[in-house]
C-alpha cells in the first residue's frame, strides 16, 4: 500500500525563496536581507514571483520524501524526472521472496483478470524462490553473505514490474512544481498519479505559498494537451484547490 512521507524539508523554505531573489536586485549584505524577509510576509512575495515566473529562486529549498508501497513500474516513471536524488531499496542486496505487489485497480475489479495476474505473481514468486536456492547451492564462493547476495542479482531477473519497493527522493522546489505539472494531470499513469497527489498534500501544508496553484497545469492556466485533454478542467481545479 502507497506511504509516502515527508522526511525534511529545509527551515523556513518561503523565507529562503524570498531572500534568494531580494538578493537579485538589492545591494543590501545578507544580514540585512534576512532581517528585512523576516519582518515581512514571505507568502506574499513569493506568490509574486510564481505569478511573474521568476523561479529560478525554488531551487534553493529541498524536499525529501520517504516512498513505500510503490511498484517497479512506477519507479521507472518517477526516476525519468533527472533533477532530483533517489536511494532506492536494492533487490541485490534485499531477498524478495514472497514478494508484496501491486495490483493496477483495473485488475482488481474483474475477477478473471485477477485470477491471471495472481497466477502470474505466484508462479514470478516461486521461480524467484528456486533460482535463488540453485545458485546459492551452486556457488563457488566459501562466503555465505556473498553467496546470497550473487543468487538475489540474477533471481531478481524474474521479478514483475508490480513487484513493491521503497525509496527516498529529495526534489527542489522548482522541480517538485514541474513534476506535480506532468504527474498530477489525468493523462498521467494512475500510480505516479497518487503519489504524486500525495507529495503535494505534505509540502502544501509547509510552503503554502510556494505550492498555492499548484498541480496539473490546467490548474493556473489553460490546458495544452489538445485533443488529448480530460476535458475536466473544472473539475481538476476543485480536486486541487486544498
Amino acid at each position: 500500500m502507497l506511504n509516502v512521507s515527508l522526511i525534511e524539508y529545509t527551515a523556513q523554505p518561503q523565507n529562503v525563496v524570498a531572500i534568494a531573489a531580494k538578493l537579485c536586485y538589492s545591494g543590501k549584505n545578507m544580514q540585512s536581507l534576512k532581517e528585512e524577509v523576516d519582518s515581512k510576509d514571505a507568502g506574499k512575495f513569493v506568490e509574486m514571483l510564481r505569478e511573474i515566473g521568476h523561479e529560478s529562486p525554488l531551487e534553493h529549498v529541498s524536499f525529501t520524501f520517504g516512498v513505500e508501497g510503490i511498484s517497479r513500474a512506477c519507479l521507472a516513471q518517477l526516476t525519468r524526472h533527472r533533477i532530483a536524488s533517489f536511494n532506492v531499496q536494492s533487490q541485490r542486496y534485499v531477498g524478495k521472496e514472497d514478494f508484496l505487489f501491486v495490483m493496477p485497480p483495473s485488475i482488481e475489479k474483474d475477477e478473471e483478470a485477477k485470477e491471471v495476474f495472481l497466477k502470474a505473481i505466484q508462479a514470478s514468486n516461486e521461480a524467484y524462490k528456486k533460482l535463488t536456492k540453485i545458485l546459492k547451492q551452486k556457488s563457488s564462493n566459501t562466503d555465505e553473505k556473498a553467496k546470497e547476495k550473487s543468487a538475489f542479482e540474477d533471481a531478481r531477473y524474474v521479478l514483475p514490474n508490480a513487484c513493491e519497493t521503497r525509496l527516498i527522493v529529495t526534489m527542489n522546489a522548482r522541480e517538485l512544481l514541474h513534476f506535480f505539472e506532468l504527474r498530477c494531470c489525468n493523462r498521467a499513469q494512475w500510480e505516479i498519479r497518487g503519489l504524486a497527489f500525495c507529495m503535494l498534500k505534505l509540502v502544501k501544508k509547509v510552503a503554502p505559498q510556494i505550492f498555492k496553484s499548484a498541480g496539473p497545469r490546467c490548474v493556473r492556466d489553460s490546458c495544452k494537451e489538445g485533443k488529448m485533454s480530460c476535458g475536466q478542467m473544472a473539475k481538476m481545479r476543485e480536486i486541487y484547490n486544498f
